[in-house]
């Protein structure tokens, strides 16, 4: 009995036409290959999803990611200096000062230095700071649109620290160790003239931020930001 089962299998599995056999592979594959232009028709016709608010949890991780990425600039602010005081041999040194109640520390160097020493040295902090502001907004132009907190933080310390030494220049006050002053001192102008200086490149990035589309602040921005670095080419030792 099990042998005739068995060969009664064995037949009828013979007995399957080659033909059909042929005719349901072709058929599974192009069932195959239309089912992903299925599955993007299906996906193009239900429209953009709408992103839900994110929970509590994600904001306060874009805010602490945000305050990060502003003392990463901090850091890359104080590393201009610290760099081109190793370069000239100029002994820097940590210093606690005070803008008003506010305690707060500088990187001050020795004082015999030449002036165009000296104002590189004043202004390499500003300088790291239109450097990488101007690598963010050429890579990504609609920053303001992308979910880049940390980026965002970078950008946002560069801007408000310049416009906060801008202010403190205009006013000619702060802690005497202030980059501004060195800067002025230097060149031998009036520090307000420095504010501007260092104000026009924010102000440009601030419209760049906000209207990627503004051809017009992203090439005045670049001239103002090579200009001050002219000004240390064209000053006599």
């Amino acid at each position: 009995m099990n042998f005739q089962i068995s060969d009664f299998r064995v037949q009828i599995q013979f007995q399957i036409p080659i033909c059909n056999l042929k005719s349901e592979i072709c058929y599974c594959l192009l069932l195959l290959a239309c089912l992903p232009i299925a599955v993007t028709a299906q996906s193009d016709s239900a429209g953009p999803s709408v992103p839900s608010p994110p929970p509590a949890e994600h904001r306060v991780a874009d805010s602490v990611t945000l305050v990060t990425g502003a003392v990463l600039a901090l850091g890359i602010h104080e590393t201009g200096h610290l760099v081109f005081d190793a370069a000239f041999d100029a002994r820097p040194r940590m210093t606690g000062v005070r803008f008003g109640p506010l305690p707060f520390f500088a990187v001050t160097h020795r004082g015999d230095l030449s002036p165009r020493r000296e104002f590189t040295i004043s202004s390499a902090g500003f300088w790291m700071q239109d450097l990488s502001n101007e690598w963010l907004l050429t890579r990504r132009p609609s920053l303001r649109d992308a979910h880049a907190p940390f980026a965002k933080g970078v950008l946002a310390f560069n801007v408000l620290n310049s416009a906060g030494y801008a202010c403190v220049a205009f006013a000619r006050a702060g802690p005497f160790e202030r980059d501004t002053r060195g800067m002025a001192d230097s060149i031998g102008v009036d520090e307000r003239a420095i504010g501007a200086l260092v104000l026009v490149p924010a102000v440009l990035d601030a419209i760049r931020y906000f209207k990627p589309k503004a051809r017009w602040a992203k090439w005045a921005s670049r001239a103002a930001k090579v200009g001050s670095v002219l000004i240390v080419i064209r000053k006599n030792r």
